[in-house]
């Protein structure tokens, strides 16, 4: 009985200990049982955060031990520290002014008292053939200084020794077991043979310095997490650029960008998170799997930015050059903000459940698919889209009935510039679309196959500007369909207009409706519009110019529009008005002015 009582405890006080070890606040078992957050303060909130204290970064000089490399042998002025041939080993926690160069031995630290070391690099360069450089085995926290003005080395070989053939660690050229930072206005090189660049299979923090890494594998891990405040980081790797692992906590297995100058340039993920990915501000220049002009592997995930349950963005810019997806995450994305360029093989932005733009300057200039997930909402933002096929879609990813129909997936528009060219359907969502502000204009495709909108479920426009230019008669597009939706017009042509030829609307006091000047050469044009009143005439004209005005996205405000040939008439009299192909022209109105 005692014994049952013992057993049960234990079994109780170990879980505890697991769960204080990187404790989240929700618990994510499933897509569908998912609790993601709008801001990246929200999301810190569940995770494990970061082992810093204000006065990390301050010590007394006077108190540095002195190690020396000297080639092949080493010496140590002080206390903490013993030499075995070329292996120095730190066994209490201090500050270490490390200096010299090592021809082939290691720094290896294993302490068992609280507190920090600190591995103060001064000129610093180790060779190590047959192990890490430097190796922390244990330690409260170690942190590397890399001292202002100095170059520091480190580099290992092809191969690992180790004590017995179930041991697997080290297995990096800058390795830790446990929590590691690195501080300084130095620099850090890093060629690493073997196989990872930098490892903590605790969390890691890059706090400032400028680090080059060069690895056969991943660049730089962080089991935990890898945080960056600040610094200079130059990553190329065989495998990811940056990524944290941690499968086992839901707490743990992010990263987060604070700022810093970031470039990646790597065969798998340039940066991939078991959990969140979470960019606050920084620059950040990635290019993986070869970029997007090659295929995507089948068997490497080649994307720029993946997270494997929610990534934020909420300023900084971002330059991303990717074979696979650009941006990814197999739960949400969120953007709030920041300058973001995008090239990509397969997707440009991709999340499995859903994707939420509310500001921000997006540029997706090669895609095959722009933005797609199963649930879409543009609050705000600038967003250019190029793709080789749908520019927005929204989709679950199936078919009901062995056809495509309405899968409950959702489109939304409340607001931002949206511009998409697209060589299928400019928007595609398998449920309904629905627009309540904002101006979108979609450059449709030439086949007969593809659409400027196809959508399955409701179309409901009921804010904002529309525009659909289609270039050739044989392509077409759905239209808004609900009684809630605000007046349309579909304006087919007798022949195709040039893209040097302006489209305009007024109405019958000749106040303008729209201006709009199309990038491609068009044959029909849709336009959504508030300001169309039901009983109310409106003027179509083709040609003429614009002056003294602004113009965003080919739409023209602020000016005046003249000169132009008018086409026809028309008068609202149904949600949408058909001009053209067979459709009566309404009678000569006041000319352009």
């Amino acid at each position: 009985m005692y014994k049952n009582k013992w057993i049960y405890f234990i079994m109780i006080f170990s879980f505890l200990v697991i769960l204080a070890s990187c404790e989240r606040d929700d618990d994510i078992t499933s897509e569908d049982d998912t609790t993601t957050e709008d801001s990246i303060s929200e999301a810190d909130e569940n995770n494990d955060s970061d082992f810093e204290e204000s006065d990390d970064y301050s010590w007394d000089s006077s108190s540095e031990v002195q190690i020396t490399l000297n080639g092949s042998s080493i010496t140590v002025d002080g206390d903490g520290a013993t030499v075995s041939g070329s292996v120095v080993t730190i066994s209490s926690a201090g500050n270490y002014n490390i200096s010299g160069s090592l021809d082939d031995g290691q720094v290896i630290v294993n302490t068992e008292d609280d507190g920090i070391v600190r591995l103060i690099m001064n000129n610093t360069n180790i060779t190590c053939s047959n192990s890490a450089p430097i190796f922390v085995e244990n330690a409260d926290k170690t942190i590397v200084i890399l001292t202002s003005g100095t170059e520091n080395y480190l580099t290992d070989g092809s191969s690992y020794e180790y004590d017995s053939s179930d041991e697997d660690e080290p297995n990096a050229t800058l390795f830790s077991k446990d929590n590691l930072s690195i501080y300084g206005e130095g620099s850090l090189i890093i060629d690493a043979n073997y196989n990872d660049g930098i490892t903590s299979k605790d969390g890691l923090v890059i706090n400032s310095g400028d680090i080059t890494v060069t690895s056969v594998d991943d660049g730089i891990r962080g089991k935990d997490f890898i945080i960056v405040k600040g610094g200079s980081i130059s990553v190329t790797a065989t495998g990811d650029g940056f990524k944290s692992d941690n499968d086992e906590d839901t707490s743990c297995g992010y990263i987060s960008i604070e700022t810093g100058e970031i470039e990646i340039t790597s065969t798998g993920d340039a940066m991939q998170a078991e959990t969140d990915v979470l960019i606050s501000s920084g620059s950040i220049d990635v290019k993986s799997g070869g970029g997007s002009s090659y295929n995507v592997s089948s068997t490497t995930s080649s994307k720029g930015i993946k997270s494997g349950v929610q990534f934020i963005i909420e300023g900084g810019t971002l330059d991303i050059n990717s074979s696979d997806d650009a941006l990814h995450s197999n739960e949400s994305i969120t953007i709030n903000d920041g300058t973001i360029t995008l090239s990509s093989g397969d997707d440009g932005i991709h999340a499995d459940s859903s994707i939420e733009i509310n500001g921000g300057d997006i540029t997706i200039s090669k895609s095959e698919e722009g933005i797609e997930s199963s649930n879409i909402t543009v609050n705000d933002g600038y967003i250019s889209v190029v793709s080789s096929d749908d520019g927005f879609n929204s989709t679950y990813g199936t078919t009901r009935g062995g056809t495509e129909s309405n899968d409950g997936s959702e489109l939304i528009f409340n607001g931002g510039y949206i511009v998409v060219s697209a060589s299928a359907d400019g928007l595609d969502s398998n449920g309904s679309f629905e627009m309540t502000g904002g101006s979108v204009v979609i450059y449709g495709a030439s086949s007969q196959m593809e659409n400027g909108i196809d959508v399955n479920g409701d179309i409901n426009v009921v804010g904002g500007e529309l525009i659909v230019s289609q270039p050739s008669s044989s392509s077409s597009t759905e239209t808004p369909n609900t009684s809630k939706s605000q007046y349309s017009v579909l304006v087919y042509f007798t022949s195709t207009q040039s893209s040097s030829s302006l489209f305009h609307i007024q109405d019958a006091d000749g106040n303008d409706i729209i201006t709009f000047k199309s990038n491609k050469s068009y044959y029909s044009m849709l336009f959504s519009s508030s300001e169309f009143k039901s009983g109310s005439t409106y003027y179509i004209y083709t040609g003429g110019s614009y002056s003294d005005g602004d113009e965003i996205n080919g739409i023209y405000s602020g000016g005046t529009y003249s000169g132009g040939t008018q086409y026809s008439s028309f008068t609202i009299s149904s949600r949408v008005t058909q001009v053209g192909s067979g459709s009566s022209g309404g009678s000569n109105g006041p000319g352009g002015r």
